[in-house]
């Protein structure tokens, strides 16, 4: 049996989180005093079920108490985590305005943009201690199902999940990762005409950076860096470790870098996966 503790802010999605959780055989149970979760699992352990439960604002006692309440639950139930959902201020603000949804804090009398800053506050304690962080400011509805069966779903062994996800910072930096490296400081092949169109898994894109002694030197760091920490990450019984490298537009040397370590690493960590933000979504 699985237990799933799904919070975050109001209009992050978590409401599709918990039909996608569904679909993968959850069951699912919205607003769910955390007090009563250990009544709910006893009567679930014996089916051996899956379970999700949704925590909000609207429930604001919950929050008050959520370290408590979480401590006594992962007490009972240690296979317990915590699915954190969030999104940028200017995103909520723009799907409540195109919804007739209301914020669960507006009853209070409080303005939409209020609303939202106090919930953040609330639910600070929720989000320090979340097992997984999904932002989902940039994610379709569609895209954050995809999210969640490629994180949530599936019998992965009890090795934390590594993601490396290759970005361009002129399209933002992704705002769930645990850790950013920058490669702009690398030689850029897109000032060589004959290779701008290529991309970072071309060989020709390879072939040109991996005659950099800097380039090498910066790839040899990150596997010492990744080899050295990620044990230690991995011992605080973290499931999920996401690290972000960009470079300018995203589709030379940061997806270059996601490859070499991805193929480096791999052997030692099964549960690692890859993401290439600009090359995966249509520019």
């Amino acid at each position: 049996m699985k237990l799933l503790i799904v919070s975050g802010r109001s209009g992050s999605g978590k409401s599709v989180a918990l039909k996608a959780l569904e679909d993968m055989g959850y069951y699912c149970i919205d607003n769910l005093p955390l007090s009563l979760t250990l009544n709910v699992i006893d009567d679930h352990i014996l089916r051996n079920e899956d379970i999700a439960i949704g925590v909000d604002a609207r429930n604001r006692h919950d929050l008050e108490h959520f370290s408590e309440e979480i401590t006594r639950i992962k007490k009972e139930a240690p296979q317990a985590k915590t699915l954190f959902l969030d999104a940028d201020e200017t995103t909520l603000l723009k799907r409540f305005s195109e919804t007739r949804r209301r914020h669960p804090l507006t009853n209070r009398g409080l303005s939409l943009r209020d609303a939202i800053k106090e919930e953040k506050k609330l639910l600070e304690p929720v989000r320090a201690s979340a097992d997984l962080v999904v932002n989902t400011s940039e994610l379709s509805p569609h895209e954050l199902r995809e999210r969640l069966r490629e994180r949530v779903s599936g019998d992965k062994s009890q090795s934390m999940d590594i993601r490396l996800v290759s970005f361009g910072f002129k399209h933002g930096a992704p705002k769930d990762a645990d850790f950013v490296f920058d490669v702009r400081c690398l030689p850029n092949p897109y000032w060589d005409p004959e290779l701008r169109d290529f991309t970072g898994k071309d060989p020709q894109i390879q072939h040109f950076l991996e005659q950099s002694s800097m380039v090498m030197e910066y790839t040899w760091q990150l596997k010492v860096f990744f080899s050295t920490w990620i044990p230690e990450f991995s011992k605080q019984d973290r499931s999920y470790f996401t690290c972000a490298i960009g470079c300018t537009g995203g589709r030379h040397r940061s997806v270059f870098m996601v490859e070499t370590l991805a193929k480096a690493l791999k052997p030692l960590y099964p549960n690692i996966s890859i993401e290439h933000r600009q090359l995966d979504k249509k520019q």
